[in-house]
This record gives structure tokens, sequence and C-alpha cells, in this order.
């Protein structure tokens, strides 16, 4: 691939998210805009170091069960600790149990979700590029990820958090971080909850919203 390019890998081996193809390809838009040309791929031999090598960015796009080989988790690890982007949407946390490292590299593992319905978005970080935009208080209706166990402690940087109160059924609580980033090794590492809905990649706040990290995962902005 191209040198700044943006991979975006979306296999699954458990549920498959039907807004798998929008989100392809608005991150494909995205990435292009800002002079990253994008490849879409379901095949972990695409994750291979001489591929990666001309990547800025690996993008997970609602991936789920454990869908790498030995040589792709090599790789990828290799890539993100030598200074690669790592961007995981949604269902992110949906893949890989079985590997540790994934689970520190993202941050959190999916434990569950009540009905997709509208809440609020606590933005607490609005000079991120991926936040900035948005208000402090953004309505947005998604399925809302409850997690093992969040990533506090592991050094993140928490961007925003739903407020449990606004939505029926969930169960991590009142500390409920939806959006965080942070460093492993040299690379960037970038996650957010939201994205379930194929209608979700067609609004304009969220597709800044995924522009921004995949802005910060380049290293193109702070």
């Amino acid at each position: 691939m191209t040198a700044g390019a943006v991979l975006v890998f979306s296999a699954t081996a458990g549920y498959r998210h039907a807004s798998i193809p929008a989100g392809a390809a608005a991150l494909a838009e995205l990435a292009e805009r800002q002079g990253m040309p994008a490849r879409h791929t379901e095949d972990p031999g695409d994750l291979r170091p001489d591929a990666l090598a001309g990547c800025a960015v690996v993008v997970f796009l609602s991936p789920t069960g454990e869908v790498l080989h030995d040589r792709a988790r090599a790789a990828l690890r290799g890539f993100v600790t030598g200074g690669g982007g790592f961007l995981g949407v949604h269902a992110a946390a949906c893949a890989e149990y079985d590997w540790p490292y994934y689970g520190e590299l993202l941050g959190a593992r999916f434990d569950g979700h009540p009905p997709v319905q509208p809440a609020d978005v606590h933005v607490h970080d609005r000079t991120h590029p991926a936040t900035a935009h948005l208000p402090a208080v953004w309505r947005w209706t998604d399925e809302w990820y409850d997690f093992r166990a969040g990533p506090a402690g592991r050094g993140v940087r928490v961007l925003a958090s739903a407020d449990g109160t606004s939505y029926e059924g969930g169960a991590t609580g009142a500390d409920h971080p939806l959006v965080w980033c942070h460093r492993a090794g040299a690379g960037r590492v970038f996650y957010t909850a939201l994205g379930h809905l194929g209608s979700a990649y067609a609004d304009p706040d969220f597709r800044g919203h995924l522009g921004g990290a995949l802005r910060w995962c380049a290293g193109a902005a702070e």
C-alpha cells in the first residue's frame, strides 16, 4: 500500500454488523480526503509486515470473534508498537478474546448491551480532533456497549462517556467511558464504542468524529 495509507479490516467470526459496508465506505472517503489512500479487507493475511509498512493507520471496523492467525497478530503488534496508528470502531471490542495483548491494546472487552436507543454522550475533552466539534452533551442513538472492565488505570485519555441515567438497560454504571485514546509503544490507539447503525456513517457529527480519530492516529493532529 502507498505510504500513509489506511487499511480497514472487518472480518467476522461471530455477529456481523450490517453497518460494515457503510462504515468502510465512509472511512475510505474520510481517509482519502486527508491524502491517505484506503483499502478494505477481510483477509487476515493482509496484516503482514510488508503491507503494514506502507500504512499510517489500521482500522478494525466491527470485527467479531477470533479472526487473526498468529502471523497477523505478530504483524499488528509490531506495527503499533513501532509507531503505527490503530483505530477500533464499535465491535472492535468483540474480537480476539483469547489474545491478551489485544485487550490491553484496545482497553476494554465487550460484555453486553441493551436495545438500540438514544442517550446522552458527555464529551469530556473538546480539544481532541475527534471530539472538538461535538457539543458538551451530545444526544445520539446507538447500541450502548457495556464492558467487562473499563480503561481506567491504563493511562488512557477518556474523551467521552455515556450518561447511564439517560437510557434504559445499561449495566456499566455511572463511570461508563465510550471513547478514549492512548499510546502503545510508539503507536497511537483510539477506540470509539459508537457506530452500530449504518445511518451513523452519513451523519456529519459522527463522520467528523471518525475523521478526527484518523488524523490523530496518523499523527497529523494532537
